[in-house]
């Protein structure tokens, strides 16, 4: 079981204070709402299940994983390269490029400032979120649970901003999505990339579709 110190730590490296601006990558989700494939409390719900479940969620779940039990900085490598070819577009590849630069700058500064070998300075989100978690001793499956949550949380929160959906609307919806986010990290954290695999295919053209779109308020 995760110890006290460690739920804190996680809680830290996931809370919405933590600067890696996750705040301004809607995933996708600002052109999915623009053009109405996504309005309504439920369908924000359905939009983000699916993507945690068949999308960037289930594949992030397993590069974290993979990054955890990886045995050297070098595999660290090769599995962050593999992540980078995986995003299915130019905005889905900036957002974990970023994302990851922020994290392991902020942690490196943080928790692995006496380590000399460290995080790398650049990594992708959840290629630095497991090499990171692995330094600092996190318990993994908790970690993954914790990073799917975040996403989600993320997902609602720019939900809120782009439609009338209320808090108690917005809580409820994180609410139903625990279960999902606790069943992913029991299935990824062994971390196998040979189950990689991505069917959200209306998320995926959502994200492509951004690149262009004339009037936006998130970078993703």
């Amino acid at each position: 079981m995760p110890t006290d110190a460690q739920l804190l730590t996680l809680a830290q490296w996931f809370s919405p204070g933590y600067p890696v601006g996750a705040f301004s990558y809607s995933h996708g989700l600002e052109w999915a709402m623009t053009f109405a494939a996504v309005s309504t409390a439920p369908e924000l719900q359905n939009w983000i299940a699916t993507v945690l479940r068949d999308g960037s969620g289930w594949s992030d779940a397993l590069f974290l994983a993979a990054a955890y039990h990886a045995p050297n900085t070098d595999a660290v490598t090769q599995i962050d390269a593999q992540c980078r070819a995986y995003a299915p577009s130019l905005e889905r590849l900036r957002e974990t490029d970023l994302q990851g630069a922020a994290f392991c700058q902020i942690t490196r500064s943080v928790w692995l400032k006496t380590d000399q070998n460290g995080i790398p300075a650049k990594l992708t989100y959840p290629v630095a979120v497991g090499f990171a978690a692995i330094c600092c001793s996190m318990p993994l499956q908790a970690t993954i649970a914790l990073y799917l949550q975040a996403f989600a949380a993320n997902l609602i929160a720019a939900g809120q901003r782009l439609a009338p959906i209320g808090q108690s609307e917005a809580q409820a919806c994180l609410n139903a999505l625990a279960p999902l986010c606790q069943d992913i990290a029991e299935q990824t954290n062994e971390g196998d990339l040979g189950q990689l695999s991505s069917t959200s295919f209306l998320a995926d053209i959502a994200a492509m579709k951004h690149e262009t779109q004339h009037s936006r308020i998130f970078r993703t």
